[in-house]
């Protein structure tokens, strides 16, 4: 069976001590093992990580950002691949799979405009023979760890700004569906990044401690669920270490009596169901105002909702596909 490993210094490591089982959540078999890091092998991507970074700081911006370029053109370029991908493990259908990926290259898109992001600002005489500057400095070591539920958009809203800026990254991605950012981060090295600018991690809890412990990690941004999330933030400023953590979200939809009632049940379904319903703004709870707004609105519900049709990645005709665990149905359930 084939072994997700890691990427840690532009080579591909199989960490094999533990190993787990990478699940196709519309036939429920395993497909693929993933590697589970162990601290000294999560040390070994934050050492490559900290080696790369004096080449990678001084590096023209200019040459970053045509890394980035080049990097963009790859994303396009492989889009089918990482679609299947994501499918394949998170089960996602096609059009969310390609969507999610879409937003994912906004991100690259924008750290193309580095070299203008990164300008500083030149004031003069803002008192008695003094004048006024500002510039950017890379922090460092900078690491990201990242859901299930998006696992090639997620690591993109981080790392190409990141890595853009002067940075060098660890990123610690969902061992639930490794294949797609694993990918990803290798399409970086074709695309000229240097080797130990960017490292992956596959890995559990054990992954996670060890770059929020590591002083040589000076930043860590999370998103995932809102405990989580807590246990990330207070552990990271524990450490001494730059943090953002995004946990879990409550959304809210509120159909006003005078509301378009077939307009609203198509944004319902889409914001309720899209991704089957595992992303931080899928829609959890629709108000409707007033007894014959919530009839009409229960009655339009229903029957918009008979014809919805839930199924694997490959089949086009399917509305949604399958949550990605048994976990995650009980939950919802």
């Amino acid at each position: 069976m084939t072994i997700v490993g890691h990427l840690i210094n532009g080579e591909i490591r199989t960490d094999a001590e533990r190993l787990q089982d990478v699940f196709n959540p519309a036939t429920g078999l395993a497909t693929k093992q993933v590697a589970l890091a162990t601290k000294a092998t999560v040390e070994e991507a934050i050492e490559a990580a900290q080696a790369a970074f004096p080449a990678w700081r001084n590096t023209p911006v200019g040459k970053r950002a045509a890394v980035m370029f080049r990097f963009k053109a790859l994303l396009e370029q492989h889009s089918d691949t990482i679609c299947k991908m994501i499918g394949e493990e998170h089960g996602k259908i096609g059009h969310d799979a390609a969507g999610e990926l879409q937003r994912g290259l906004e991100n690259v898109e924008y750290a193309c405009g580095v070299a203008e992001l990164l300008k500083g600002e030149h004031s003069r005489n803002v008192g008695p023979g003094i004048d006024s500057w500002s510039e950017f400095q890379p922090l460092g070591v900078v690491a990201g760890i990242t859901p299930v539920n998006f696992p090639a958009m997620v690591p993109l809203w981080m790392y190409p700004m990141a890595i853009a800026c002067g940075n060098t990254f660890v990123l610690k991605p969902s061992e639930r569906d490794p294949s797609s950012t694993l990918f990803i981060a290798q399409l970086l090295k074709e695309a000229g990044l240097p080797d130990g600018v960017m490292n992956v991690v596959n890995g559990d809890k054990v992954a996670v401690d060890a770059l929020l412990t590591d002083k040589r990690v000076k930043a860590v941004s999370f998103v995932g669920s809102t405990p989580i999330a807590e246990y990330i933030y207070s552990t990271a400023n524990a450490n001494g270490k730059r943090c953002q953590a995004l946990g879990g979200a409550k959304n809210h939809a509120i159909v006003m009596p005078d509301a378009d009632m077939d307009n609203a049940v198509n944004q319902l379904l889409g914001a309720a169901f899209g991704s089957s319903g595992e992303r931080c703004m899928a829609l959890s709870v629709a108000v409707a105002v007033g007894d014959e707004a919530a009839d009409a609105l229960v009655s339009k519900l229903k029957e918009a909702m008979k014809p919805l049709k839930v199924g694997a990645y490959s089949d086009s005709s399917n509305d949604f596909g399958p949550v990605i665990t048994r976990q995650h149905q009980e939950k919802v359930v």
